[in-house]
């Protein structure tokens, strides 16, 4: 197996767990938050800057690094982790929500997704075996399955032929999968919003015996109450010996929940994508930078954080390097929103071991203006 999963202890107060998932690449602790580098890069950030504010695995994107600059070249160049100068674990998705989200663009059938470039329009083809060929390639510690994710909402039907072709799919990823012992295949749990079709779902891909399960198609519109609701009854369907995975969901609230829940690992491009838009994640809830307050706000952004960003810099410094269009501001809030993330992941995991997540959960909730 290319990956293994301890499980450290579990809370007294909840389903929220402490593990270990050991790699080929190094050893993450868990509950963590993936950081994502869609293009081999997480924008703004240098590899030493990743591992200085604590992030653990990377994620990049097979759709993406498929139509530019090519597997084959990365291949040629050592594989990802080579390429891109990062030597911890690195996580590619297979591709299918992004092929899924373009929409008009792709058209799916038993055997795959015809789809357009949204670079340039030009046809193209992913099908499960494509998608497993990419992802060998890229030498990736833990790669998905090619799924096909519902949109929210979706009626029963459409949802259940779905979450079958799903499963139809991941048996031919696990037939076209060349490097089991170095690279670990997750199966990614569908159903959309419909109690027995997550049971379906689960029982199918649990006879297939991976590695580790992804929980697929949430976060994608629907309220948060119905989100946690399929959280509650999907998480225990998963086994206990194994990690589980929440697909993109990536905001402090989302991520309380999710661990709380039982959930190991979890991603999305949340947190960077706001930095670039100016916005801050701080102990006291989010900070719009522009926001014409902070003009003359010469105390440091966040009281409670000591990342470089807090350390150097004030408010009004950072308003000012975006209302100039200066690329630093996006790199010391890209800098900021991760360190605050993987520093809540690690504040998570410190009160997971001492019994106080509940506690914990809630005087976050309350600074943050959650509640």
């Amino acid at each position: 197996m290319a990956i293994k999963y301890e499980l450290i202890k579990e809370s007294k107060e909840c389903n929220a767990r402490l593990g270990k998932l050991h790699t080929p690449h190094g050893v993450i602790e868990t509950p963590i938050f993936m950081p994502v580098g869609t293009k081999a890069t997480v924008k703004t950030m240098t590899p030493e800057e990743l591992k200085d504010i604590g992030a653990q695995i990377i994620l990049s994107n097979t759709y993406h690094l498929y139509l530019r600059p090519g597997h084959e070249l990365i291949k040629e160049a050592g594989g990802l982790h080579k390429f891109m100068n990062w030597d911890g674990p690195i996580l590619t998705d297979s591709g299918g929500f992004q092929v899924f989200s373009l929409g008009h663009l792709r058209n799916i059938t038993e055997e795959g997704v015809e789809f357009r470039s949204h670079i340039d329009g030009s046809k193209h083809f992913i099908s499960p075996e494509k998608s497993i060929e990419i992802q060998n390639s890229l030498g990736s510690d833990i790669i998905m399955a090619f799924d096909e994710c519902a949109p929210y909402p979706s009626d029963r039907e459409y949802v259940k032929n779905s979450l079958e072709r799903t499963t139809r799919w991941a048996k031919r990823c696990i037939k076209a999968h060349k490097n089991p012992e170095k690279q670990a295949l997750f199966g990614i749990v569908q159903g959309g919003m419909y109690k027995d079709l997550r049971e379906q779902s689960a029982k199918d891909l649990l006879e297939l015996d991976f590695p580790g399960y992804a929980v697929g198609g949430l976060s994608v519109g629907e309220p948060a109450e119905l989100m946690y609701e399929v959280l509650d009854y999907t998480v225990p369907l998963l086994p206990k010996n194994k990690p589980r995975y929440l697909m993109g969901v990536g905001s402090p609230d989302y991520l309380f929940e999710a661990v709380v829940r039982g959930i190991d690992m979890a991603d999305c491009v949340l947190p960077t994508r706001m930095a670039r838009n100016g916005t801050f994640l701080t102990s006291q809830g989010r900070v719009v930078i522009k926001n014409a307050k902070y003009k003359k706000d010469f105390n440091k952004l966040d009281p409670e954080c000591d990342c470089y960003t807090c350390q150097n810099y004030s408010r009004a410094y950072l308003r000012h390097l975006f209302k100039a269009n200066e690329i630093l501001g996006a790199r010391l809030a890209t800098i900021h929103n991760l360190y605050f993330l993987l520093k809540l992941m690690e504040n998570i995991r410190e009160a997971i071991k001492e019994d106080r997540l509940l506690e914990y959960k809630n005087e976050f909730y309350r600074k943050y203006g959650y509640i």
